[in-house]
């Protein structure tokens, strides 16, 4: 059991039969009441936000979430199937689950997937950025490089990105996961 004391960032906690992340939290105390700890917790299984408000002391459990490295390897169009690189047991996520991470997925991609108390798959955890090959863009021009204008960019998964005018197809830039923008060129 953990107290509201000890909330942090990050944490997750079982609150009500769900399972929430601590995204944010704020301990208050006002003259004429009880001190207070206002919360924006993430439901781990929907990915719905909400903000709580607990008494300070409040106690609950905290949620065993285990996280395990696995590679991406297909989809089968309902399901994404992953293969841990340890055991080699493969385990299939239905497209629902991973919406907004399948714009960033690759065969050999290495992610981590988390689970509750071993058994329960929540999602998977995408590396906060990624280096994507250019598929299809309009070519650069010679001394476009000191602008700030952009272009767009298909990238290997479908994924559009917004990329300077210097980057032609074929080669391979770094995205960030978080919000899907170019960050710069894949100097490998």
């Amino acid at each position: 059991m953990i107290s509201t004391a000890d909330f942090k960032t990050g944490l997750t906690i079982l609150y009500e039969g769900e399972i929430y992340q601590i995204l944010e939290f704020l301990h208050a105390k006002t003259a004429r009441s009880a001190a207070n700890v206002t919360t924006k917790l993430r439901n781990l299984r929907t990915g719905a936000i909400t903000e709580r408000t607990f008494r300070a002391g409040e106690k609950m459990r905290q949620a065993n979430i285990e996280k395990k490295k696995m590679q991406f390897l297909y989809s089968t169009g309902q399901t994404y199937v992953f293969m841990n690189l340890e055991t080699y047991e493969q385990v299939e996520i239905p497209v629902g689950q991973i919406e907004s991470e399948i714009r960033f997925l690759y065969e050999g991609l290495e992610v981590e997937i988390s689970y509750f108390n071993g058994v329960e798959i929540l999602g998977i955890i995408l590396p906060e950025k990624i280096s994507l090959e250019v598929i299809e863009t309009v070519p650069g021009v010679k001394g476009d490089t000191k602008t700030s204008a952009t272009k767009d960019a298909i990238v290997q998964t479908g994924l559009l990105v917004k990329v300077p005018l210097f980057i032609n197809q074929g080669e391979k830039i770094i995205v960030s996961t978080q919000d899907g923008s170019y960050v710069s060129r894949d100097s490998k």
